[in-house]
């Protein structure tokens, strides 16, 4: 059996089909089956684990998992590293759920003991922690059972496959996560700080792979607060390094990774944007993204097209969201984005793409370039950007309706040219069914944008603000729980009565009478007052100015 199933993905669903599985696993459970039977059936169990992602469900319809754990508890090394080589496998493919590891509370305590029985097995049970990783619960369990601890030594392995996957393990550990990432921070291996083997780990002689595992093990740690991001090996070492991958001399799937690494460690610091923005033309480099399929490819190489098609949108997807991390905040590096080859052209079309993936890393792109007063006022006049954008708020997830009604704020500003066009189709009622989602994003941003468009507007915008809105909603929002929207209120309160003789008429046709409205005003004023003990939001003066 194991002879005929190897690589034949044929042959391993028709034994499937025929009932092999039950009597393989009956076998493996057996105290009568021989040590070497109970490994032959570990090992064949594994290679039908190999194939199509159907076999893993039939297979996890059989209750391996139980009976594999179940297997690593014998004394026999051969038939653990059997075992484990199929949980490894299992627990990889996508279609098994992860919780099934964390079950039972006797399972990850026994992992950890195994770590020292071989370098296979050492090798495996990385691997599936490096799998099984998925939420703050998963990181805290392997945490509090001391996998920091267990697996540090195994950086410095004889075994580059065991290095690699205790690599691994620490990034998924480290990801978002301050309390490991504090940890690993102060553990010393073989004399050394764990910052300091990752560092070692960058250099250029080093597989590409420990590259950029190493550097997403720096920069998840960086994020989380245990290094600084002035730190010489964020500017000097990681940055470089992420740099590097971008580069198009690299495959694919590592330019991917590196861009979508380096925009994560470079989107909340100021400095390491402007670093970024000049290492290496990164810029430049980055317009080499969109090139995918390529022409020749599509002529000479069909292997490298369908290769090329598969990663085009992941490509598209990491440059957006690149060139969003360094458009945050400066003004120069924004107009350098803008003026990178058919960059306006290539957003537009990002907003619209079948991938939902690449319109919303395009979304947030446009969302970092809308807060140039200057580009709002030129590029996004000239390419009409509002119309991709509205089309993208008509019918979208929750995500992307929240990058995008960001977006829609920055548009309608008073000096923008986009202001007019939105205003004539139809953003009103849009923004006001905006402002009764149960999401309190966008709530907020419903509400920001109905602020910004009733700044300085004529009475008939004020009045189809009131109208869309409705009385009722209006006093629903200056009595939401979140600060954010209630703040937002007050501001389109004000905007509404800024110009006195207008909003008057304005808010009587509505039937609500000003002096009301400025004394509920007032009113919510010093009652938040008095319950928030004076928030950041109230020192803008000329938010409470009636």
């Amino acid at each position: 059996m194991k002879n005929a199933v190897i690589g034949n993905n044929k042959q391993k669903a028709n034994l499937i089909v025929l009932g092999a599985v039950p009597r393989l696993l009956y076998l493996l459970q057996q105290e009568t089956s021989s040590i070497e039977l109970k490994t032959e059936c570990a090992v064949v169990l594994g290679s039908l684990s190999m194939g199509t992602e159907n076999n893993v469900k039939s297979l996890l319809d059989c209750h391996i998992i139980p009976a594999l754990l179940q297997g690593l508890l014998s004394a026999d090394i051969r038939f653990i590293e059997a075992c484990l080589r199929c949980l490894r496998t299992i627990f990889t493919s996508p279609v098994t759920p992860v919780e099934l590891l964390y079950t039972d509370a006797t399972v990850i305590p026994h992992l950890m003991l195994l770590l020292s029985r071989s370098l296979h097995s050492q090798e495996y049970i990385c691997q599936i922690f490096a799998h099984c990783c998925k939420a703050p619960d998963h990181q805290t369990i392997l945490f509090n059972h001391g996998v920091v601890q267990n697996i540090a030594h195994l950086l410095t392995s004889v075994s580059y496959k065991v290095r690699m996957q205790a690599l691994k393990c620490f990034s998924v550990l480290a990801f978002d996560n301050p309390q490991v990432s504090m940890t690993l921070v102060n553990v010393l291996v073989d004399g050394e700080l764990l910052p300091q083997i990752f560092v070692k780990m960058l250099q250029r002689d080093k597989p590409i792979e420990m590259q950029l595992t190493a550097a997403k093990c720096l920069t998840y740690m960086c994020r989380a607060g245990s290094i600084r991001t002035d730190d010489n090996c964020i500017v000097l070492k990681t940055l470089p390094c992420l740099v590097r991958m971008c580069n198009k001399e690299r495959l694919l799937e590592e330019r991917v990774e590196g861009a979508e690494t380096l925009a994560y460690l470079i989107e909340p610091d100021v400095e390491l944007q402007r670093i970024a923005s000049i290492t290496d033309h990164l810029i430049s480099m980055l317009a080499d993204y969109f090139k995918y399929p390529s022409s020749v490819s599509a002529i000479t190489d069909i292997k490298r097209l369908d290769h090329d098609l598969k990663h085009a949108h992941e490509l598209r997807q990491a440059a957006f969201k690149l060139y969003a991390s360094l458009g945050a905040n400066d003004e120069d590096i924004r107009k350098k984005i803008i003026e990178a080859e058919h960059m306006m052209d290539r957003i537009v079309n990002g907003l619209s793409e079948t991938s939902v993936k690449v319109r919303l890393a395009a979304v947030r792109c446009l969302h970092s370039l809308s807060r140039s007063v200057q580009q709002l006022r030129t590029s996004f006049q000239d390419h009409a950007v509002w119309k991709p954008l509205m089309k993208v708020l008509q019918n979208a997830p929750d995500d992307i309706l929240v990058v995008a009604s960001s977006t829609l704020c920055n548009l309608l500003l008073e000096f923008s040219p986009s202001k007019e066009p939105i205003l004539e189709s139809g953003a009103i009622d849009l923004l006001c069914s905006l402002t009764l989602s149960e999401n309190p994003a966008l709530r907020v941003n419903g509400i920001w944008a109905l602020m910004n468009m009733a700044f300085q507007a004529d009475q008939k915008i004020k009045s189809d603000i009131l109208r869309g809105l409705s009385t009722e909603q209006l006093f629903r929002l200056l009595s939401d729980p979140d600060v954010n929207v209630l703040m937002k209120t007050l501001g389109l309160l004000r905007n509404l009565l800024s110009t006195r003789p207008v909003s008057e008429v304005t808010l009587r046709v509505r039937g609500i009478c000003t002096t009301c409205v400025q004394c509920v005003f007032t009113a919510i004023v010093i009652h938040t007052l008095q319950k928030e003990s004076a928030p950041d939001w109230i020192s803008d003066r000329s938010l409470v100015h009636v």
